[in-house]
C-alpha cells in the first residue's frame, strides 16, 4: 500500500499538534510494535455487524407485507435489535474489563451465532415474536463486539490517529451495511415486481450464512494473538476512578446523549427508506418493487455511506473531528428539510445524500466521547454503546407520525436529532475544557 502522510499542522480534538504520520505509523506502538494485522482482524467485526444491521431495514418492510403490520408495528424489528444493545452494553463492558478485548470479542461472536442459528426453528414457528427473539439475542452479541471493537480500534496505534483509525475500521462497517440489503433481499426472496412477497419460508437463509461466518471468526480470534491495550489517559482520568467521576466528564456524558440522537436518526431513516422511496416514486409515476427499493437502499444509500466513511477517514487525518461532525450534522439537518418538502426528485436525492453525511457520525462521536479517559475507556464505551437504544425508541415516533400524516413528515424526528448532534459538536471544546 502506498505511503500516506498527515499534514504536520493538524491537531487532535483538544488542540495538541499532530506529528506527521505515515500509514504504517498509524498502527505502531511507542515501543515499535506493528498492530496492523490486529487492526485488519478487528475491522472484519465492523463489517460483520454492518451486514447484520443492514438486513434489519429489509426485514422491516418485508414484515409489513408478510405479517400485515403497520409502519409503527414494524418498528419492533429495530426495537428488538437495539434493545439487545441496551440490555447487553453494560454487561459487555464488564466482560471486556474481566476477560480483556479478546475474551469480549469471542463471547460476542458466540452470542451472535446462537441468535443467527435460532432463525432456523423461528422460521418453522413463523410468529413475529419468534423472529424478534432471534434479533434480540443476535444484537446482544453485536453489543459485545461494538463495546469492545470501537474503543479497541482507537488504541491500536498513536492516540492522535484514533479518530482516523476508527473511521477507517468503520469503512468496513459501511461495506457490510451495503451488502446486507442486497444479500438479505436475495435470500429472503423479495419480489422484483410491484407485488410484495408475503412468505417467510426463506427467512432463515441470510442468518444461516451469518452463523457459519461468525463461527469461523470465533475460531480465528481464539487462535490469534490479540494484545490487551489501554487508551492513554489525560490528567483527569486517574486509575480507579468511579462511575460518578466518569459522568462528571461533560464531553463523555454529552456524547452518550449525542449518540442516542444520532443512532435514533440513522435507524429512523434506514427503517423507512424503502417506504419513502416507494411512495415518492409512485407519486412521480415511477412505481418500484420492494427489491428495487432495497437495491437502491443498498447500492445508492449505502454506497454513499461507504464512500463517506472512506473519505471521512482521510478528512479526519487532517481536520479536528468535532468540526467535521458539526459540518456534517448541519448539512444533514438541511437535507431532512428537503426530504420533508414536496420537491419530488430533489427530496429523494436529499434522502440519499444524507447517507454520505451520516457516515462519520457514529465513530466520531464515539472517539470524542472517550477522548482522554484512560482506564475508564471500557466503561465509557459500554455507556456509549448503550446509547444505541435510540435506534430502538425513535423509529416509533417516526412511524407513528408517518401513519397519521405522511412518510415525509415523519422525518421531522431525524431532523431534530441532527440538530442535537450539531449542538454537541459545536460545544465539544467547551465541554472538554469544562472538566479541567
Amino acid at each position: 500500500m502506498p505511503s500516506m502522510t498527515m499534514p504536520a499542522d493538524t491537531a487532535t480534538p483538544d488542540g495538541k499538534q499532530k506529528p506527521k504520520l505515515t500509514f504504517g505509523e498509524m498502527f505502531r506502538t511507542s515501543d515499535g510494535r506493528s498492530l496492523l494485522f490486529t487492526f485488519v482482524l478487528v475491522s472484519t467485526l465492523f463489517g460483520l455487524w454492518g451486514f447484520c444491521n443492514g438486513q434489519l431495514d429489509v426485514l422491516n418492510k418485508h414484515f409489513q407485507s408478510s405479517l400485515g403490520l403497520t409502519k409503527a408495528q414494524s418498528a419492533l424489528v429495530q426495537f428488538a435489535a437495539f434493545m439487545g444493545y441496551f440490555v447487553m452494553a453494560l454487561p459487555a463492558g464488564y466482560l471486556a474489563r474481566r476477560f480483556g478485548y479478546k475474551g469480549g470479542i469471542i463471547i460476542g461472536l458466540v452470542l451472535i451465532a446462537v441468535g443467527a442459528f435460532w432463525f432456523i426453528p423461528a422460521t418453522s414457528i413463523g410468529t413475529y415474536g419468534a423472529f424478534l427473539t432471534g434479533l434480540f439475542v443476535l444484537a446482544a452479541g453485536l453489543a459485545c463486539l461494538e463495546t469492545v471493537a470501537n474503543p479497541y480500534a482507537t488504541v491500536l496505534g498513536p492516540p492522535q490517529a484514533a479518530a482516523a483509525r476508527i473511521n477507517m475500521a468503520q469503512t468496513c462497517n459501511g461495506l457490510g451495511v451495503m451488502l446486507g440489503p442486497i444479500v438479505g433481499g436475495k435470500l429472503l426472496g423479495l419480489s422484483t415486481t410491484a407485488v410484495s412477497n408475503k412468505s417467510n419460508a426463506s427467512l432463515y437463509l441470510p442468518y444461516l450464512l451469518i452463523g457459519v461466518v461468525v463461527t469461523i471468526l470465533a475460531v480465528l480470534f481464539a487462535v490469534s494473538k490479540v494484545p490487551d491495550l489501554e487508551q492513554p489517559s489525560d490528567s483527569r482520568a486517574t486509575s480507579g476512578s468511579s462511575g460518578r467521576a466518569l459522568w462528571s466528564r461533560p464531553h463523555f456524558s454529552w456524547a452518550v446523549a449525542a449518540q442516542f440522537l444520532y443512532v435514533g436518526a440513522q435507524i429512523s431513516i434506514w427503517a423507512f427508506f424503502i417506504n419513502y422511496v416507494k411512495e415518492a416514486l409512485l407519486a412521480l409515476g415511477h412505481p418500484i418493487s420492494d427489491y428495487g427499493a432495497a437495491s437502491l437502499f443498498s447500492l445508492g444509500g449505502f454506497g454513499l455511506f461507504l464512500v463517506g466513511r472512506f473519505t471521512g477517514s482521510l478528512i479526519l487525518r487532517s481536520s479536528s473531528p468535532q468540526r467535521v461532525l458539526a459540518l456534517y450534522s448541519a448539512i444533514n439537518a438541511v437535507l431532512m428539510l428537503l426530504v420533508m418538502a414536496p420537491l419530488g426528485w430533489i427530496s429523494l436525492g436529499g434522502l440519499l445524500l444524507s447517507f454520505f453525511f451520516m457516515s462519520i457520525m457514529f465513530p466520531t462521536i464515539f472517539s470524542l466521547g472517550i477522548h482522554g479517559l484512560g482506564d475508564q475507556t471500557k466503561q465509557a464505551s459500554a455507556f456509549i454503546v448503550m446509547a444505541i437504544v435510540g435506534g430502538a425508541l425513535l423509529p416509533f415516533p417516526t412511524g407513528w407520525i408517518a401513519d397519521r400524516f405522511s412518510m415525509s413528515i415523519g422525518f421531522v424526528v431525524p431532523l431534530l436529532c441532527f440538530v442535537g448532534v450539531l449542538v454537541y459538536a459545536l460545544r465539544w471544546d467547551r465541554l472538554h475544557e469544562g472538566a479541567r
